[in-house]
């Protein structure tokens, strides 16, 4: 006897203890249980794998974040980690200088790292260590001073805390108006070798890593 009890089911012994009402809460409780495991497993398996590796100031981007910015920009965003700085639109490839420059205020990526260029040169720009190239370009056409300075997407800029005190673009128009020269060039720093063809080509070298634009 108390084996065929054994034997018997949970659903049979609440029918016993409880009547039809029981066993039946029990039935469906079960089912949603089930129910809930069959969902759980659907949603997993409805949840696509990254295949963009897009990082900027150390956050991945959502596939969908890419394509959007693609369609928007009707341009192929390589797979890699990069810099942008939404004060100003400046951007690059992580460890390198501004390659380009795009909309500020863009909601993209984390806060702009001070390593973000590698370092090296004591001048900061929006928090930003500037790289070598970026410093040699700069110094071309205006005086650089190490230190820690702020820029906006006009161009204007000032020491930290402090009001503007120039304007970028103004300072290169000035000084495109009035070179003379606009050959190749070349300047030795402390973090390595930077030139140019007097155009838009700029390098730097040194000794372990080369950049080139």
């Amino acid at each position: 006897m108390s084996s065929r009890r054994s034997n018997r089911s949970t659903f049979s012994r609440l029918y016993d203890i409880g009547g039809a009402d029981l066993a039946l809460r029990y039935h469906e409780l079960r089912e949603r249980m089930r129910n809930g495991a069959a969902d759980k497993q659907s949603e997993r398996a409805a949840t696509p794998t990254p295949r963009r590796m897009v990082f900027i100031n150390g956050l991945r981007l959502r596939d969908e974040h890419v394509t959007a910015l693609e369609r928007a920009w009707n341009t192929v965003i390589l797979d890699g980690r990069y810099w942008y700085d939404r004060a100003t639109g400046a951007w690059g490839i992580e460890g390198g200088p501004c390659a380009g420059i795009i909309q500020a205020g863009l909601p993209l990526g984390g806060p702009l790292a001070a390593n973000a260029s590698g370092g090296g040169t004591g001048v900061f720009v929006n928090g930003r260590e500037l790289h070598p190239i970026d410093v040699a370009g700069l110094s071309r056409f205006m005086p650089i001073w190490r230190g820690r300075y702020w820029m906006d997407a006009a161009g204007n800029f000032g020491w930290e805390g402090g009001p503007a005190v120039g304007n970028l673009a103004a300072a290169l128009q000035a000084a495109s108006g009035n070179s003379q020269s606009g050959g190749p060039w070349s300047v030795s720093t402390r973090a390595g070798m930077v030139g140019g063809d007097g155009q838009d080509f700029l390098f730097f070298n040194d000794g372990k890593n080369f950049w080139s634009t």
